[in-house]
C-alpha cells in the first residue's frame, strides 16, 4: 500500500483529501503545517507528498527546499497545493524540484490521477536509477537498450582502492563517472598555501564526478577515499547518452545536481558566519547522515584534518571542540572513532 503524505493547514480541506485517498486504497498520513510536515516525511519516508502552499510556521516553499537538501527525502515525489495560479509561484515551486502543481478547486479525479501519474513516473525512475549495487545493472541496462552501447557498458571498469588513495586530482581529463559500491569518497578544494577544504563527502549508493561531465570541462577539484572503496567507472560516452536521450534519467540528474548547488551555497554561508562549534556540530552531523544505522546511532573513523577540512577550521579548534562536546555528552570518543548515539542534542546544541 502505497503512502501519502497530506500537509495541509486547513482541517476542512486536509480532512477532505485523507478520506479521498483512504477510500483510494492508500495510507495517509497528515501535517498541519510545514514544520510538522518535515518531521512526518523524514520519519515516515512516503511514497509521494501532496503540500498546501500557503500555510503557518513554515510554507510550502520551505518545506520542499528543506527535503529537497536531505538525502533520504530527495526523491519523494512531491506536488504542491494551491488556490494561487501566479506565474511567478509556479516558476518558484519547479524551480525548487516540484514534480507537479494542483491548482484548488480540483476535483477527485484530477488529484487521484495526478498521485497515479507521479507514483508511476518514480517508480520508473527507482528500476531505471536504483541507488544501490543493483542500481548499476539497472542503469547498464537502460544503456544497453540502444544498439551503440552495447559494447561500451560492457566495458565497465572495477576500482579497489584502500585509505587516502586519490580518485582523480584537479585539472584532469573528466572520462568517468563514479559510483560507490562501498566505502567514503571526500572531495576537496586546496588553496595557495595547501589547506584543503572539503566540499562533499559521498558514501555507498552515490554517484559522483558528473558535473566535469556535463559541462565537459577538466575536474575542478580533487576526489580521494576516506574509508576503503570499491568504485565502479562508468564511461562519460554511456553517461552523457543517458543524461540527454532518457528523460527520466536526466531529471533524476538535474534533481541530484539542484541539491548540490543548494548545499554547497548553504556550506558556505555556514563557514563564512557560524561559530566553532556550529561548524563542528553540522560537520558531524553531515557524517551522522551518511554513518547512521537503522537505530540511528552512528560510528565512524575520520581523520582530524579531514574533519577540519569539512568544518572550514583548524585541527586544533576540532579536537578542543570535540573534547568539549564528549564533556557535554553529545559524542563519544573511542580511539580515532566518533560515537554519535542521538543526533538531535547536535541539531539543538547551545552555540
Amino acid at each position: 500500500m502505497k503512502k501519502i503524505l497530506v500537509v495541509e493547514d486547513n482541517s476542512d480541506v486536509r480532512e477532505n483529501i485523507e478520506e479521498i485517498l483512504q477510500f483510494s486504497g492508500y495510507e495517509v498520513v497528515t501535517a498541519q503545517n510545514g514544520k510538522i510536515g518535515v518531521e512526518k516525511a523524514i520519519a515516515e519516508l512516503p511514497d509521494l507528498i501532496l503540500c498546501d502552499v500557503m500555510m503557518p510556521e513554515l510554507d510550502g516553499f520551505g518545506t520542499l527546499r528543506i527535503l529537497s537538501q536531505n538525502p533520504n527525502t530527495m526523491d519523494i515525489p512531491f506536488i504542491f497545493l494551491t488556490a494561487k495560479t501566479e506565474q511567478s509561484d509556479f516558476r518558484k515551486g519547479m524551480g525548487l524540484g516540484a514534480d507537479d502543481y494542483i491548482t484548488k478547486p480540483f476535483d477527485d479525479v484530477e488529484l487521484l490521477d495526478a498521485i497515479q501519474i507521479r507514483l508511476k513516473k518514480s517508480e520508473h525512475i527507482r528500476n531505471s536509477f536504483d541507488r544501490s549495487g543493483s542500481g548499476i545493472d539497472s542503469f547498464y541496462n537502460v544503456a544497453r537498450a540502444q544498439e551503440e552501447l552495447k559494447k561500451l557498458s560492457e566495458n565497465r571498469e572495477e576500482r579497489i582502492l584502500k585509505k587516502k588513495s586519490k580518485v582523480f586530482e584537479e585539472g584532469q581529463r573528466a572520462n568517468w563517472l563514479y559510483f560507490i559500491s562501498s566505502g567514503k569518497v571526500k572531495c576537496y578544494r586546496t588553496n595557495d598555501y595547501g589547506k584543503e577544504l572539503i566540499t562533499h563527502i559521498y558514501g555507498e549508493g552515490d554517484f559522483f564526478g558528473y558535473l566535469p561531465l556535463i559541462k565537459d570541462v577538466p575536474y575542478e577539484q580533487n576526489a580521494a577515499v576516506i574509508e576503503d572503496a570499491t568504485l565502479l567507472l562508468i564511461p562519460k560516452t554511456d553517461f552523457n547518452l543517458l543524461l540527454f536521450g532518457h528523460r527520466d534519467f536526466g531529471i533524476q540528474f538535474i534533481k541530484i545536481l539542484a541539491n548540490q548547488v543548494n548545499a554547497t551555497e548553504q556550506h558556505l554561508i555556514d563557514l563564512a558566519y557560524d561559530s566553532v562549534r556550529e561548524k563542528v556540530s553540522k560537520a558531524l552531523l553531515s557524517l551522522y547522515e551518511k554513518y547512521a544505522d537503522e537505530n540511528g546511532c552512528a560510528k565512524f573513523s575520520i581523520l582530524r584534518e579531514d574533519l577540519a577540512a569539512l568544518a572550514g577550521t583548524a585541527k586544533e579548534t576540532v579536537i578542543r571542540t570535540l573534547s568539549d562536546f564528549k564533556d557535554e555528552g553529545l559524542v563519544q570518543i573511542d580511539g580515532s572513532n566518533i560515537v554519535i548515539e542521538d543526533k538531535n542534542p547536535l541539531i539543538h546544541l547551545r552555540y
